[in-house]
């Protein structure tokens, strides 16, 4: 298990969508790698859950939080060897422990956690929540979307990880962002 939390060695700048529900992570994890002609890495906890809910009508239980993580970390690794210059990720096991933290009384898995910091991140992009809750299937914090901001934010000062709010419309975030990857790239040189 230990193996497969593992962040693999890769030449590229890492950069993570980092945020509560329907902020626009995965929008803006899509634009920003069409814009760079990279690779982005989907979110593997959305596609599991949404799996579990089609099939059995169940939601997440702790249980089920290494799996995630594990399933994360393979699509990381495997984007992160075609990616060019920067490879964008749509969440990681940062946002994880703080949703586990969030819905299981302060719980989160040692393991997961230990490679939360210990995989490494060149930026955070915290998304904001200025932008209209869109419900869905897996989505159920619509009232709570400040408390779950403010966690996120919380975790990332905590851990000492560097961030770039992005707020704003759509645009403003996009650009927001481009601008923080255009200064990351130029640091290479």
């Amino acid at each position: 298990m230990e193996e497969k939390l593992k962040q693999k060695p890769s030449a590229c700048f890492k950069v993570v969508l980092f945020g509560p529900e329907s902020t626009g992570k995965t929008t803006m994890a899509k634009k920003l790698a069409a814009h760079f002609k990279t690779e982005w890495v989907a979110e593997y906890m959305r596609e599991y859950l949404q799996k579990k809910w089609d099939s059995k009508k169940e939601v997440c239980v702790p249980e089920d939080l290494i799996t995630i993580a594990e399933g994360q970390m393979e699509r990381e690794n495997k984007k992160a060897k075609t990616a060019n210059e920067v490879l964008f990720c749509d969440t990681d096991l940062l946002e994880l422990s703080v949703y586990s933290k969030a819905y299981y009384n302060g719980f989160c898995e040692p393991s997961i956690l230990k490679h939360a910091l210990n995989n490494w991140y060149d930026l955070y992009f915290l998304t904001n929540i200025d932008v209209p809750w869109v419900p869905d299937d897996l989505r159920d914090k619509p009232h709570d979307r400040e408390g779950m901001f403010n966690k996120f934010k919380s975790s990332l000062r905590f851990h000492n990880k560097p961030f770039v709010e992005l707020k704003g419309n759509e645009n403003e975030r996009f650009e927001t962002a481009v601008s923080a990857i255009n200064e990351l790239l130029k640091s290479k040189n």
